[in-house]
């Protein structure tokens, strides 16, 4: 039986693979450069022809719009593209490859994590996972892992700050704020990483408190770090009255999401989460339920036994 087991095991892993392989050769030389990655793209382009950390202008006049906000892929994404560019690479090729290198980093960051939750079996369920998701449909959609988009990116980082967090909570702490300079969209897992720093403090009442102020703050340091790095560079190449109008027009942007005139209702977004699978919606909807739930037992569970029962 196990060695039945293994095998079968070996033969999910090698299918998954070459799902993996197939998919990610299509997104790296075969599906279209599309408008958002060509946008994106003329920041590095730009940086290169010494025009500075600038986008096009396509969405603001069409002139040189040095750190614009509508740019929401971040220099953690955009500066190694720069880096491969600088060695005369196809643009294309080289604007691809960056994204795809995170994408095996989130494969491995799942893989690891699967692996530590439930061991080899829930390593290939998590690997699986991506493969199944799709977010092809709308008007800006992810075509493949090698879009030059910062979602999968910043999924990476986050996941590995997972990987990271029960030990070296710092370091995840970093990763988080590195996911943030990949896609801004990336500050809505600040509150979940707050609470697992709750969940992984020790202690009871106030000692709890206490235990989770002294090892939140390193982390919560770190998140902003690679952020203020960037807004001090935007300061020194934009003066005082630029970098000011670039922080009003950045933080218009994070809260409308470049869509002001786009709103849409939670169930319309719970619809749209429901759709981007490559399963029937209620299989999606289950699947979701029982993460959430899976999650809130986790977390329940962590604090009842981090509480000694009280004396009689």
């Amino acid at each position: 039986m196990t060695r039945t087991r293994t095998i079968l095991f070996w033969v999910a892993a090698a299918a998954l693979l070459i799902g993996h392989v197939v998919v990610a050769w299509h997104s790296l030389v075969v599906w279209r450069f599309w408008e958002d990655e060509a946008f994106n793209l003329t920041v590095p382009r730009n940086l290169l022809d010494g025009l500075g950390y600038s986008s096009d202008g396509a969405l603001s006049g069409s002139t040189i719009t040095p750190f614009d906000p509508r740019i929401s892929t971040g220099p953690v994404v955009l500066l190694p593209v720069a880096a491969l560019l600088a060695t005369g690479m196809d643009p294309v090729l080289a604007a691809r490859l960056v994204p795809l290198a995170f994408w095996v980093a989130l494969l491995a960051g799942l893989a690891l994590l699967g692996r530590r939750i439930g061991g080899r079996g829930a390593a290939l369920l998590a690997v699986a996972v991506p493969l199944a998701f799709t977010a092809s449909a709308g008007v800006s959609p992810i075509q493949g892992p090698a879009d030059l988009l910062g979602e999968i990116p910043a999924a990476a980082l986050i996941v590995w700050a997972l990987v990271v967090l029960p030990r070296r909570a710092w370091l995840a702490g970093l990763l988080v704020g590195l996911a943030v300079q990949a896609k801004l969209i990336a500050i809505l897992a600040l509150p979940a990483f707050a609470v697992a720093l709750w969940v992984l403090s020790g202690g009871t009442g106030w000692a709890r408190v206490r235990e989770t102020l002294r090892r939140s703050w390193p982390p919560l340091l770190l998140v902003a770090v690679p952020t203020l790095l960037v807004e001090i560079a935007a300061l020194l190449s934009l003066g005082v009255s630029g970098f000011i109008e670039h922080v009003r027009a950045l933080v218009s942007f994070v809260r409308s999401g470049g869509q002001g005139d786009a709103a849409t209702t939670v169930l319309q977004k719970l619809g749209t989460l429901a759709d981007s699978w490559s399963l029937p919606a209620v299989l999606a909807v289950v699947g979701a339920v029982l993460a959430v739930s899976l999650t809130v037992f986790g977390i329940v569970r962590r604090w009842r036994t981090a509480t000694p029962p009280s004396a009689s």
